[in-house]
C-alpha cells in the first residue's frame, strides 16, 4: 500500500480554465482534467512526460481551438450515424443540425455525439486517501439542447481515479426516463510514447474479429476474423479499423497495448465495453485504443437486426463500466 499523503486531488485555474489535478507522489503520475472543456483529461504525465497526445501549450488554446486530442467522452452515440435520423426503442427521431451542438466527419454524417466538449459538467466529489479521485455529474435533462437531439432524462456519472500509477476512468449512466435507454457511449483516447518515433511502434490488438466497414466507415454487417499481425508494427500499415468479440483476460479485462524500446501503454476494456476502436493515420505521431459500447451506427443497425449485441438500461436502472490507462517503463 502507498504511504499515507501519497495521493492529492485539487483544483486548479490554469490559464483562466478550471482544472482538476490528480497525483500521485511516489510513482511520479499527475492526471489534468479541463472540467469545462468536455471534463477531457488531457495530461496524464509520468515522471513529467505525457503520455496523452495534447498538441496544445494549454487548455485555453484547445478551447479556443477544439480538437480531439486526450480523452474525449462520446456520448450518447460513438462514432457515425448514418444520416440525420436514428431509431430508438422502434421509433425514429430526428436531429436538428440549427443547434448547432452536432459535429460531421468527412462525409457530412454526424459523428461523436453531442458531449465531447460540453462545458456543464460539475464537480461533485474530490478525495485523496487510498487513491486520488475526481466524481463529475451531467444531468442531460437540464440542458434543452441536448434532450432536443436525444430526449432521454438520465444522468452521466464520470469518475477519474488515480491508483498504484493506473488511471480509471469509471461511467455511470442512470436512466431517468419511463422507457430503455440504449448504450452507445465511448471514449476516444489519444497516447504517444515519448521514447521512439511512430514507426517504431508495436501494437497488442486482444480481438478476435474485425467490423467490415463501407465507403463511409459504416458497419455493413459483415465481420471477419482479424488477420493482423501479434504485435502489428505501425511502419508495416496504419490502423483505422473496429473490433468486436474482444480476448479477455480471467478478469474479463480485454487488454490493448502499444510498445517502442523501453515503455508500453496499456488500456483495460471493462466487460460492458465490448468493441475497441483503434486509430493511428499515417504520418500522425498518436495512437488510439478507444473503448465503445456498442459498434459505429448501432441505434440504426440494431433496429434493422443487423447489430444484435445493443445494451440498454431498463427505467431506473443504471449502467456502470470502466476502463484503465497504465504506462510501464
Amino acid at each position: 500500500m502507498p504511504p499515507p499523503g501519497n495521493y492529492a486531488a485539487a483544483t486548479a485555474v490554469v490559464d483562466g480554465i478550471n482544472v482538476v489535478r490528480l497525483s500521485d507522489a511516489a510513482r511520479a503520475t499527475e492526471v489534468s482534467i479541463a472540467t469545462p472543456i468536455g471534463n477531457m483529461a488531457y495530461e496524464f504525465k509520468v515522471r513529467g512526460k505525457n503520455v496523452l497526445w495534447f498538441p496544445f501549450a494549454s487548455p485555453w488554446e484547445l478551447k479556443v481551438k477544439p480538437r480531439f486530442c486526450g480523452i474525449p467522452f462520446l456520448a450518447p452515440w460513438a462514432n457515425r450515424i448514418d444520416g440525420d435520423s436514428y431509431w430508438v426503442n422502434g421509433s425514429r427521431y430526428l436531429l436538428n443540425p440549427g443547434l448547432g451542438n452536432l459535429g460531421r466527419d468527412d462525409h457530412h454524417r454526424p459523428i461523436h455525439g453531442l458531449l465531447s466538449f460540453f462545458p456543464d459538467w460539475i464537480l461533485v466529489s474530490l478525495r485523496a486517501d487510498h487513491c486520488a479521485s475526481a466524481t463529475f455529474r451531467l444531468e442531460c435533462a437540464r440542458h434543452p439542447a441536448l434532450m432536443a437531439q436525444f430526449p432521454f432524462a438520465h444522468t452521466i456519472t464520470m469518475t477519474h481515479r488515480l491508483a498504484d500509477g493506473a488511471l480509471e476512468i469509471e461511467t455511470t449512466i442512470e436512466n431517468q426516463c419511463a422507457e430503455p435507454i440504449p448504450v452507445a457511449i465511448g471514449y476516444h483516447p489519444y497516447f504517444r510514447l515519448p521514447d521512439v518515433p511512430r514507426d517504431r511502434w508495436r501494437v497488442h490488438l486482444a480481438a478476435r474479429d474485425q467490423v467490415v466497414l463501407d465507403d463511409l466507415l459504416i458497419p455493413t454487417g459483415e465481420r471477419r476474423a482479424v488477420e493482423f499481425a501479434d504485435p502489428h508494427p505501425l511502419a508495416a500499415a496504419p490502423l483505422d479499423d473496429v473490433f468486436t468479440n474482444l480476448v479477455r483476460d480471467p478478469d474479463e479485462r480485454a487488454r490493448f497495448w502499444v510498445e517502442g524500446d523501453r515503455q508500453r501503454i496499456t488500456v483495460d476494456y471493462g466487460p460492458k465495453y465490448t468493441v475497441a476502436v483503434v486509430y493511428s493515420p499515417a504520418g500522425h505521431d498518436f495512437i488510439c485504443f478507444e473503448p465503445m459500447a456498442a459498434i459505429t451506427d448501432a441505434f440504426n443497425l440494431a433496429h434493422t437486426g443487423v447489430y444484435r449485441e445493443m445494451q440498454s438500461i431498463p427505467p431506473g436502472q443504471v449502467w456502470k463500466e470502466s476502463f484503465w490507462i497504465s504506462v510501464a517503463g
